[in-house]
């Protein structure tokens, strides 16, 4: 799939499928090219861009809120996640953590309860060129962790159980691999913290995502005044 950009819009296509707007029509040829530049038949130029990760949070067909860009960052910064990693994630929703993951190089199992966000979820990983490196699996994890080998190099959980699954982590986590939970209350970032503490979990700690835009100006420069860009609370912890 690409992107194709005329000034502040984007729509995203694959060779050999067409477009049609206000702008006019035009055809994707099947050997198109990121950096290339399409015409419609009214003459109106398109560029092709190829997808990177935030063009993924802005296009994946979405089943609630994902997780923002930012938060993946310091998931990634955080647990040096890395090509070749094994993720065992909870709460797919929309898809785009495990996304960005699979588009890293890692190999990831993630778990969603609604069937329906499920199958959204698979046609997005398809999308996103990951579908083969990320297995979108409905059910709830924690009934499934009995059956799990473990082995893995991360644990990522956007769930409301996620203390539960956290309590399970030295089983499921190699020495020295990571679990990181995300959750938009500070109620359930302190129990996943405390559960974290109870099993022998180490570096464990709790941040909250916050960034403000820069306003720049004639008359100077300064934070914007557009409110504070909270998104989420973020736990992570490390396996002895």
């Amino acid at each position: 799939m690409y992107l194709l950009v005329h000034g502040d819009r984007e729509y995203l296509r694959g060779p050999g499928e067409e477009l049609q707007t206000d702008l006019g029509v035009l055809d994707v040829p099947e050997d198109v090219e990121p950096g290339e530049t399409l015409e419609t038949h009214l003459g109106e130029e398109f560029l092709v861009r190829g997808l990177r990760g935030p063009d993924l949070f802005n296009h994946l067909e979405r089943t609630g809120a994902p997780m923002m860009p930012r938060d993946i960052g310091l998931v990634v910064g955080h647990t040096g996640a890395a090509a070749g990693d094994r993720v065992l994630d909870a709460g797919t929703g929309t898809g785009v953590l495990s996304a960005y993951l699979g588009r890293m190089g890692a190999e990831v199992t993630t778990y969603e309860r609604d069937a329906e966000f499920a199958d959204v979820a698979r046609q997005n990983m398809e999308m996103a060129g990951v579908a083969e490196t990320v297995d979108v699996r409905t059910g709830d994890l924690t009934a499934e962790l009995d059956e799990l080998d473990g082995g893995f190099d991360l644990l990522t959980l956007d769930t409301g159980d996620a203390a539960d699954v956290v309590r399970r982590a030295p089983d499921l986590l190699v020495s020295g691999g990571y679990v990181a939970v995300y959750s938009p209350f500070v109620e359930q970032s302190r129990e996943a913290a405390l559960v974290a503490r109870e099993v022998g979990l180490s570096d464990v700690e709790t941040v909250e995502t916050i960034q403000r835009e820069m306003d720049f100006g004639e008359r100077g420069s300064r934070p914007s005044t557009a409110g504070v860009g909270h998104t989420g609370y973020l736990t992570f912890a490390r396996n002895e």
